[in-house]
């Protein structure tokens, strides 16, 4: 887990300039609907209003808010596509299973940006397009390739050569970058919650402060028990990705929790605002290291990266972000204030691949995003409302398995990962 000191969701900038939660039952009996979903992030809140607005009763549990873990606490950039290439998706799942995949990654930004008109949903959203900058050749030349898939699948995706590339970041760190116009940004803890609502709204249950402790076979069906009651289903949806923990063994080998750590300036000059990011657009670059920054509605620089297991890494890498900034942006004044600072677990799989399995019947587990969790876990839900709602396996948008690829040395994630760490962050610097 992470350390006590980045764990309180107030200490974002997100939860700062979020509306409020929605009031909120918590679980206190014995329930029963047809769905039960363990998860408040993106791909149970989706879930369970895909399934509401289908007429499928369903009770949603999540141990704190909607939105607390990743899904409140990442860097608000809906990016199409999965981590990897579309041409490589579809090897790796095969030709009818990776073209679905890759389909729905592709189409997963419009389905985010759907929902927040539909329902009002007051998040910040803005469709300006995503930057991918390349940090050294070797990335751009990957990108090149990655750039005649996505045009060959009628994508609209451009490139940008180093003038492009410096007018549309405000900085002359990178010579070349992808500009896919699919992308943009919202508050995503707005997001969470603003699902939240609209689930609410087309009947819904969701219950607040209610942590799942166990999970078990009640006959044909599923029996989620808390501290205060139990939820009884015929279906069981698992959704808490990075936070799963001990709630079911082979989900939680399966991921690879990493802490994520981002920083935010304070609101920027007119005169700073023009001259970084000026059409509103995020952006995330090629190093090992991922780097991904962004401007909020009122013009702060959010900037964000890879942290560490230990407190005091944590902090060393946030400040490693600030320095960042200012090589990055020279234009910014030596004394601008950074007036926020949090962080929270991605989950990364073996394969770099969400998954969607059925181990059991009625029992599904979806999960693994890798850092594109805004869209691709939005469209999950809804391909889990499908599954729920009797849509056949062959005819999902994503492929479901029935076992899960668990992570290899699992056991020793931790000190593999510190390791890996700082062997990348040497290599960035060396490619640099």
């Amino acid at each position: 887990m992470i350390p006590d000191e980045i764990e309180p969701l107030a200490r974002s900038l997100w939860a700062a300039t979020a509306p409020p939660e929605p009031e909120l039952e918590t679980l206190d009996g014995e329930e029963e609907t047809e769905a039960a979903i363990v998860g408040g992030g993106y791909t149970g809140l989706s879930a369970a209003l895909h399934l509401a607005e289908r007429g499928i009763a369903c009770a949603l549990l999540e141990a704190r808010g909607p939105g607390w873990g990743a899904s409140g606490r990442n860097g608000g950039q809906v990016i199409a596509g999965l981590k990897e290439d579309p041409d490589t998706v579809e090897r790796i799942l095969g030709p009818s299973a990776g073209k679905r995949a890759v389909a729905l990654s592709a189409r997963a930004p419009d389905l985010v940006f759907d929902l927040v008109g539909r329902y009002g949903i007051a998040c910040d959203a803005v469709r300006s397009g995503w930057i991918q900058p390349a940090a050294d050749p070797a990335s751009a030349r990957l990108q090149r390739a990655r750039l005649e898939q996505w045009q060959r699948r009628g994508a609209p995706v451009e490139w940008l050569d180093r003038k492009a590339t410096a007018q549309a970041l405000g900085t002359e760190l990178y010579a070349s970058a992808l500009l896919d116009h699919r992308g943009g940004t919202l508050n995503p803890l707005a997001y969470a919650r603003g699902l939240a609502r609209a689930a609410l709204s087309k009947g819904a249950r969701i219950f607040a402060r209610s942590r799942a402790i166990a999970v078990e076979r009640d006959g044909a069906g599923w029996r989620v028990r808390t501290r205060r009651g139990a939820l009884r289903a015929r279906f069981l949806l698992l959704c808490t990705n990075a936070y799963t923990d001990g709630l079911h063994r082979e989900m939680a080998r399966s991921l690879l929790p990493v802490v994520s750590v981002q920083v935010a300036s304070a609101p920027l000059s007119a005169n700073l605002r023009a001259s970084i990011l000026p059409e509103g657009r995020a952006a995330s670059d090629t190093r090992r290291l991922l780097v991904y920054f962004r401007l909020d509605p009122q013009g702060r620089l959010v900037i964000g990266g890879r942290g560490a297991y230990s407190a005091r890494g944590i902090r060393a890498a946030q400040a490693r972000l600030r320095r960042l900034a200012k090589r990055m942006f020279p234009q910014l004044p030596d004394d601008l204030p950074f007036e926020f600072a949090w962080g929270g677990l991605v989950a990364l799989t073996e394969d770099r691949l969400p998954f969607l399995v059925e181990p059991e019947p009625g029992l599904l587990l979806a999960g693994g995003y890798n850092g594109r969790g805004v869209a691709m876990a939005t469209a999950m839900g809804k391909v889990l409302a499908d599954k729920v709602a009797g849509v056949p396996d062959a005819e999902l948008d994503f492929p479901l398995r029935k076992r899960l690829r668990p992570m290899p040395l699992y056991g020793l994630r931790k000190p593999l990962v510190s390791l890996a760490v700082a062997i990348e962050e040497l290599q960035d610097r060396a490619g640099l």
